[in-house]
């Protein structure tokens, strides 16, 4: 039975990490995203989980990675230039294969920006902003339900592909107060660790071979019957650190096709008023509320628009957005920013489509009449 609730984005965030499973946060308090630490500093005490407010950003991130280790779901969450401190730790979880959720709750900049105003400028940053070649799944919600629901679905991906995953909201969503009828908890899909089904002595935690392309983990109740090494170099299976330029080439790889090779089971878009529809829009997280809007309205005075939404902003919707472009002859992406998913939808069209934009980085959100204005005028 669903239950209704009154809450804001981050609180939503914030449950839905209780619910997933989460029993681990360490965070760093940073507008606007520190009423999720506020809010957990409450909960998570009262399901037995460990709440830790650490010294700066670059702490909490590294204790959420270890907490993973130890076989916690753990979450950490900030906005701006605290995520760009966090990266050394993303990108170690990338390497140690270890799950974790970060949530980004993006507002301006670079630097300090605009500290209280909303941005989707982070996307790029979310995909490129640790070093090295590496794979990242990252999903934006839109509405307050979302918020809810995508926060469960990026624990289960995290779990299930031993991976960091990316919330990316913005400062709108995150302080929306509003109605949400919650899914009973009962009904929801929780993944939790596949379990080692070897003796300790035989477990190597990366052992492909045996275990396949995603190995198994010890949760946190049988961590202590296992020892096993991870490391933040390259490493063979039995986690210690090699050399070996086949062994790495390999271990590179396999990190990449574990997600790009389950893109169908990742991926989440939707399509909205596309049957009939003869422009498309390409808009995404709280902006896509604006375009449909502008959606309706364009079609009440005859325009036939349709939207399309990314969930998954990565691994990017190559296939859905190519097609796109080889059906649509005109295309309209708009962002809170100044183009950034822009430069991946010129990508995988190819020059099939003709793009024009709504971009703003102002700090204050599109309005739905801004993108209308832009439907009229290319209509």
């Amino acid at each position: 039975m669903s239950k209704a609730q009154i809450m804001n984005g981050n609180e939503l965030i914030s449950e839905a990490a209780l619910v997933a499973g989460c029993r681990f946060y360490s965070g760093y308090p940073i507008t606007p995203s520190s009423e999720i630490p506020e809010h957990l500093s409450k909960r998570m005490p009262e399901v037995g989980g460990v709440f830790i407010q650490f010294e700066d950003e670059i702490a909490s991130a590294m204790a959420a990675v270890g907490a993973s280790y130890a076989g916690y779901k753990s979450m950490t969450a900030s906005s701006g230039p605290g995520i760009s401190l966090k990266q050394e730790a993303i990108g170690l979880a990338c390497m140690m294969e270890l799950p974790l959720v970060v949530v980004n709750v993006m507002r301006g900049g670079p630097s300090t920006g605009l500290p209280t105003r909303v941005s989707q400028a982070d996307v790029m940053q979310a995909r490129w902003g640790t070093h090295g070649d590496h794979m990242i799944i990252a999903v934006a919600p839109e509405t307050l339900l979302e918020t809810y629901t995508e926060t469960i679905r990026a624990f289960n991906m995290a779990e299930k592909y031993r991976t960091p995953v990316y919330i990316l909201t913005d400062a709108v969503l995150a302080h929306l107060n509003g109605r949400v009828e919650l899914p009973d908890p009962s009904e929801l899909e929780i993944i939790d660790r596949t379990q080692p089904s070897v003796s300790p002595e035989e477990f190597n935690p990366y052992d492909v071979e045996k275990f396949g392309v995603v190995p198994p983990l010890p949760n946190k109740e049988n961590f202590p019957k296992y020892r096993f090494h991870m490391t933040g170099l390259n490493k063979d299976k039995t986690g210690f650190p090699t050399v070996n330029k086949e062994a790495v080439e390999a271990d590179e790889e396999r990190m990449i096709t574990k997600i790009t090779d389950n893109i169908k089971d990742i991926e989440s878009f939707e399509y909205y008023k596309m049957d009939d529809a003869d422009l498309v829009v390409f808009a995404y997280g709280t902006n896509a509320a604006a375009a449909r809007v502008a959606i309706d309205e364009a079609r009440e005075s005859g325009i036939k628009v349709g939207m399309f939404r990314p969930i998954t902003l990565w691994p990017f919707p190559e296939k859905q957005v190519a097609e796109l472009g080889k059906t649509f002859n005109k295309t309209i992406v708009t962002e809170i920013n100044l183009g950034q998913m822009l430069y991946e939808v010129e990508r995988v069209t190819q020059g099939n489509t003709e793009i024009s934009t709504v971009l703003q980085a102002s700090g204050v959100p599109i309005r739905p009449q801004q993108i209308l204005d832009k439907i009229k005028e290319v209509s």
